[in-house]
């Protein structure tokens, strides 16, 4: 079965395929909100008669939450053919604020933007554009040769914004129907414009939050200013010792496990075309205030952070209020890199704050613990550069491995639910505005991204 006529059918339905788009956007599966809930099944119902209409044999299954949704093609008696599990989210984030949008969000429409046409709507970019583009190079197969090119299993879910709580006890119970040779996820972007993508690196996450507690209740600062400890002093003392003058995380231990990316790694990042400047200036940022002698994309890829995310006490009202308060609160992350162990650090940054109480004060740490390694792929395998060479035929611009600041935890559940590597490929632009209002997802993106999916499926058959 040969490509080119793939490609071919795939320009000549493009019109079609964004249609086809367009009736998946107008539902408004928002996952984190009961009153979307009937909009998420319908998304879920939408998306299995859609791959009905490839022979795909496709089924919605309940959840305590929203539906996943599993479709399998090709024969599973023959273990000589390559075997793919493709995975997607169709759920969406909410609107809000909706009176930023220029739009209705749940009425997608393409806009010729400078010259460049863009398909307006909520979820276009996050996920269902994405997702989409991996089904339509599915159609075109089998439109061309009446078949795909290898057995696929299908793997959507309607969780995702939501923290995705059904995922894990979902891939626990259908493991046996979930295993294949290597799982594809297309939930990522480009690093530069035009520069095709393959994630190999996911930082992981860790979440912890403190109280420090003072007086026994909030005290009049002119009778106790002076001799009362104040626990917002005490608390912007310790945050400000989290890190030394260079940008680096002054708790001990906090490097023990980070491992340092390879030349070869290094080396592609520099010549993938990322505009530091660029980058600086869409956040309104002047320069780096990160790790000294760490490019951006080193600290953002393969760096490790602690980061406050809120800081908060005492009076917040209008005016003045001449308190010492009783209490302040700290929100914190940490963004992990390599075998950095969430429960080790989490230890480590609990003693770096408790080693550094003065004046009778106490802390208390929430109970609500949430963390996750970071994930590494295996581009040992020969997959990662079958799809890399891929992608760079149809970009016409050489593919880069790449890491992700962020965390997708699907990745890492794949490797220790069902024991099988990921690989990432995207094709989100840095100003699709996920999340945000006014979200969009280039048609060039969509349409070069449904021909680098044939490519790829070609390239792993």
């Amino acid at each position: 079965m040969t490509i080119e006529p793939v490609l071919k059918q795939i320009d000549l339905d493009l019109d079609a395929a964004l249609e086809r788009l367009m009736g998946l956007l107008k539902i408004q599966s928002v996952s984190t909100d009961p009153a979307y809930k009937d909009e998420v099944s319908k998304a879920a119902d939408w998306l299995v008669d859609d791959l009905a209409s490839l022979g795909v044999t496709a089924t919605k299954h309940a959840t305590p939450m929203h539906p996943m949704v599993v479709g399998h093609v090709g024969d599973d008696s023959d273990a000589s053919v390559p075997h793919l599990l493709f995975y997607g989210h169709y759920d969406v984030q909410p609107v809000d604020p909706i009176e930023l949008w220029d739009h209705d969000p749940f009425k997608p429409f393409i806009e010729d933007r400078d010259g460049k046409k863009v398909i307006r709507g909520r979820g276009t970019s996050d996920d269902k554009g994405q997702l989409m583009t991996f089904i339509e190079a599915c159609r075109a197969w089998k439109t061309v040769h009446g078949t795909l090119p290898c057995r696929i299993t299908f793997l959507f879910e309607g969780e995702e914004e939501t923290g995705s709580p059904s995922l894990v006890p979902f891939m626990e119970k259908h493991a046996d129907e979930l295993k294949a040779d290597i799982a594809l996820i297309c939930d990522t972007g480009m690093v530069a414009p035009g520069v095709p993508s393959i994630a190999s690196q996911l930082r992981g996450m860790l979440k912890d939050e403190f109280t420090l507690y003072g007086p026994k209740m909030d005290l009049h600062s002119g009778h106790y200013g002076g001799p009362a400890v104040n626990p917002l002093k005490e608390i912007s003392r310790i945050v400000a010792s989290f890190h030394d003058d260079d940008g680096r995380v002054a708790v001990e231990g906090f490097y023990d496990d980070v491992i340092d990316i390879g030349d070869n790694l290094k080396s592609q990042w520099e010549t993938c075309g990322f505009d530091e400047a660029e980058y600086m200036e869409n956040a309104g940022l002047t320069e780096s205030a990160g790790e000294k002698d760490y490019s951006i994309l080193e600290q953002q890829w393969s760096r490790p952070t602690l980061e406050v995310n809120g800081l908060w006490g005492g009076y917040q009202g209008a005016g003045s209020k001449t308190v010492i308060p009783a209490e302040a609160h700290c929100k914190i992350t940490c963004r992990l890199v390599g075998d950095m162990d969430p429960d080790d650090i989490r230890v480590k940054l609990r003693k770096h704050v408790e080693d550094r109480l003065r004046f009778g004060t106490t802390v208390s740490w929430d109970n609500d613990l949430e963390g996750a390694p970071a994930s590494v792929m295996n581009t040992d395998r020969a997959e990662f550069e079958q799809a890399r060479q891929a992608l760079s035929d149809e970009w016409d611009r050489e593919a880069v491995f790449v890491g992700m600041g962020g965390s997708i935890p699907i990745a890492g559940l794949f490797k220790t639910v069902l024991d099988m590597d990921a690989m990432l490929i995207g094709f989100a632009a840095e100003d699709d505005r996920i999340h945000s209002p006014n979200e969009k997802y280039d048609v060039e993106s969509f349409h070069k991204g449904i021909r680098s999916w044939a490519r790829v499926l070609a390239a792993l058959s």
